[in-house]
């Protein structure tokens, strides 16, 4: 029987998982910090020497293309090929996919070395990835999350993976389940990040869970509680994160059992 997501979190804070992170410029910080505060412990290593070496001491890998050049994308294909060498989980965000050539090309190059536990992205990226023509507004989403449900699907299909849409509502699928998340504040759209911050913690709850898709669930649930309870508390973006910081430090498992909105469909 699955653990409940509060029991996954208590399992999370016990086992502190190491995870990789080959993430970009400007979450590097706040995602290392959000690790820290949920329980895991976390590591930000992009050299291409290091990367055998790094993912065979993690206990996954988050591997996400916010800030791309040539040196990163060669490091990133090689972790995923490290990780499957492994058994090592590793989580995909593919920041910015459709935007521009570039960005798509490299996303599904990483996907072609190795098949990832989990693609976390927005509407226009997880739409972007299953080769539908959309539009972008830079890295931000032009859809809504309900709109890239069936690209989910073809996504989760084809790789065998988890995968999430991040919005006002997430979706989370795979070839045979489908769960929205309800939680979350309209705050978190005004700060850069979130949205990486939620991939970081899906790759701490993905090191400690039976199953990914059980992985993300608890890791958006995590997310969007901690989410409003910071909102709670913040005059605006700018006092949201520190508040964030210690939400996720601060929560309990009966609190997100109580708080969690968490749909099956």
């Amino acid at each position: 029987m699955p653990l409940s997501s509060a029991a996954l979190l208590a399992d999370l804070r016990h086992h502190r998982p190491l995870v990789h992170n080959i993430t970009n410029y400007v979450v590097m910080n706040l995602t290392a910090n959000a690790l820290l505060a949920v329980g895991a412990s976390p590591v930000m290593a992009h050299a291409e020497g290091e990367i055998e070496d790094m993912v065979a001491l993690a206990n996954s890998v988050v591997i996400n293309i916010g800030t791309l050049s040539d040196r990163w994308i060669v490091a990133m294909k090689k972790a995923a090929i490290a990780a499957a060498h492994n058994q090592t989980p590793y989580v995909l965000d593919p920041v910015g996919a459709g935007a521009t050539q570039l960005r798509t090309q490299t996303a599904k190059e990483i996907l072609n070395q190795s098949s990832p536990a989990v693609i976390r992205g927005n509407a226009s990226e997880i739409c972007a990835l299953a080769h539908e023509t959309v539009k972008t507004l830079g890295v931000d989403s032009s859809l809504d999350s309900d709109q890239a449900i069936d690209a989910a699907r073809l996504l989760a299909e084809q790789y065998r993976t988890a995968v999430v849409v991040s919005g006002k509502v997430d979706h989370i699928v795979d070839a045979q389940q489908h769960v929205e998340i309800h939680n979350g504040d309209r705050i978190m759209t005004q700060v850069t990040g979130m949205g990486c911050t939620a991939t970081a913690l899906i790759g701490a709850f993905v090191a400690t869970a039976a199953s990914p898709f059980d992985a993300v669930v608890v890791a958006m649930s995590v997310m969007g509680v901690a989410g409003e309870l910071a909102a709670q508390q913040a005059q605006g973006p700018g006092t949201f994160v520190p508040h964030f910081l210690d939400a996720l430090a601060a929560l309990t498992p009966a609190d997100l059992d109580a708080r969690a909105q968490v749909i099956h469909r």
